[in-house]
């Protein structure tokens, strides 16, 4: 837990020492509107315990230098409440948070971001997800669906001639609807809020 908390603290250093640009201008007609990218969360997989076997495409377009939207795609499994914090509260990863097998999720949202001052901006993200509930021998028991939604501040940093960029970032998430789990996982999942605080982000993409 120590060293998850040292790479995002790294990274956020890292970042802010290089030169923040301003965002693009609104009547400035050359800029590249359209990116792909991902996040760097894609490094969980190597994890050696619970791999989430997570993948996210990013697809965006900027409607105006100051206005973007972003349809992202994605997929991962997990095994403890989305209510537990993954990087600061002690209960994740503890056997007995764990669900009694885990949850595959695939979904898309759609992200808006308002840029309000340079690179600085806000973003509302929604994302329905199709989820399966599997058991401790990978057989599935039950289907369920969510919405889970994350309100986002970050800041936009051009790199290489705006030929890519990084966004590191801090969030809340929030579940505001989800069906009926399985019993035995909404025991666990009942005992957790709907939202968590301070989730950090990093994604990068590239201009074209």
């Amino acid at each position: 837990m120590q060293k998850k908390v040292f790479f995002i603290s790294f990274v956020f250093l890292i970042t802010s020492t290089l030169q923040l640009n301003a965002q693009y201008a609104k009547t400035d007609s050359n800029y590249k509107r359209c990116f792909v990218g991902s996040t760097l969360f894609l490094l969980g997989n190597l994890a050696s315990t619970n791999p989430p076997d997570f993948a996210q495409l990013n697809l965006g377009y900027r409607i105006t230098g100051k206005d973007v939207i972003t349809l992202e795609l994605k997929t991962w499994k997990y095994a403890w409440p989305n209510g537990i914090h993954p990087f600061f509260n002690k209960s994740y990863g503890k056997p007995e948070e764990e669900f009694p097998g885990y949850i595959r999720e695939r979904g898309f949202s759609v992200a808006y971001q308002r840029f309000l001052w340079r690179g600085l901006y806000a973003e509302l993200n929604i994302m329905p997800t199709w989820q399966d509930f599997m058991n401790n021998d990978g057989h599935k028991i039950d289907n369920g669906f969510q919405i889970f939604n994350t309100y986002r501040i970050g800041y936009h940093i051009k790199l290489f001639k705006d030929r890519f960029f990084i966004q590191p970032s801090l969030a809340i998430t929030h579940r505001p609807y989800h069906t009926r789990m399985p019993d035995s996982f909404k025991q666990l999942d009942d005992k957790w809020p709907k939202f968590v605080f301070g989730e950090p982000g990093f994604h990068f993409g590239f201009n074209f």
